[in-house]
């Protein structure tokens, strides 16, 4: 009895070792990790008091005349990194503006651009001309430029990524002299020739409209153009170059619109004097006139006599 009371009290003091060993160990534990909380706290509250003093010295830095000189050259610096597109105030506010219409709906902006240039374009050519407003005209120039705005669009995307040589200057010389010689004559005879056979004129009257116009644009074109395409390709992002060259082209198609109309009178001009000659012919015996100078001459008066009456 007295073997048993005995082991059941070394089982109870063995118990409450491993507890007090158990809790002291613990106690040592939850000690530590306070320890090394206040160590951390400690260290931040350092680096918050150092980052905290930096500041006061680039403050007080800035503050002085050379840091104030140095802050500024530093901002100028940070402006002039930045493209030039997107250093033009209103203008780059307008561009971004355009640039998500674009990146939502890339044709129907391209269209719509097209649309307000033609318009304007037209509207200035009418004005300069000093003739009575001409509404079919101008929806003649609204049908053709609308046709032509997402060719136009990606003729620029084309344009980027061919010429493309280790010489930059190389490759903007080459995209400006292929355009010139591809894009201008292809463009212009789209344009006089879409003029003409809009206006009722035929497949004949577009080629003579293309014949009088196309040659001397052609070479318009390349006093006008060359300057602002290699502009465009150096500073312009590509998907801005279609509306870039568009602002620019208001003043171009004011120009093709002008020559436009000057062939469409030379045409008028020499339809009337056909059309006199033929009236002529009908009064005069042409086996006499030639027999007959005199009567040539007379005949020749009356001709000219009848197409100014004409006119």
């Amino acid at each position: 009895m007295t073997s048993i009371l005995f082991r059941a009290s070394a089982r109870g003091s063995n118990s409450l070792g491993c507890g007090l060993g158990l809790g002291l160990g613990a106690g040592r534990r939850v000690s530590h990790i306070q320890r090394r909380l206040q160590s951390h706290s400690a260290k931040v509250t350092g680096d918050t008091q150092k980052v905290t003093e930096a500041q006061k010295t680039v403050s007080d830095a800035v503050s002085t005349p050379a840091g104030a000189t140095v802050g500024a050259t530093v901002g100028a610096t940070a402006l002039t990194a930045r493209p030039l597109w997107e250093r033009l105030g209103p203008l780059t506010t307008a561009a971004q503006a355009y640039g998500r219409a674009q990146s939502k709906r890339p044709y129907t902006t391209q269209i719509l651009s097209a649309i307000a240039i033609y318009l304007c374009a037209d509207l200035s050519a009418q004005y300069l001309g000093g003739n009575e407003y001409d509404p079919a005209r101008t929806a003649r120039n609204l049908i053709i430029g609308s046709a032509i705005a997402v060719p136009h669009y990606k003729w620029f995307f084309w344009l980027s990524n061919n010429f493309n040589y280790s010489s930059r200057w190389l490759s903007v010389a080459a995209k400006v002299v292929f355009s010139q010689l591809v894009f201008t004559p292809v463009f212009n005879t789209y344009f006089f020739g879409s003029q003409a056979l809009l206006s009722g004129d035929g497949i004949s009257g577009a080629i003579a409209r293309i014949q009088h116009t196309v040659p001397a644009t052609f070479v318009s074109s390349a006093k006008f153009w060359p300057p602002f395409t290699a502009f465009s390709i150096l500073f312009i992002p590509v998907e801005y170059r279609a509306i870039f060259a568009g602002c620019i082209a208001v003043v171009w198609q004011t120009y093709l619109s002008f020559v436009n109309r000057r062939a469409e009178i030379l045409e008028e001009s020499e339809a009337k004097m056909e059309k006199a000659v033929v009236e002529v012919g009908k009064v005069v015996n042409v086996k006499a006139m030639a027999a007959n100078p005199d009567n040539a001459k007379l005949v020749t008066v009356a001709v000219a006599a009848q197409a100014q009456a004409a006119a």
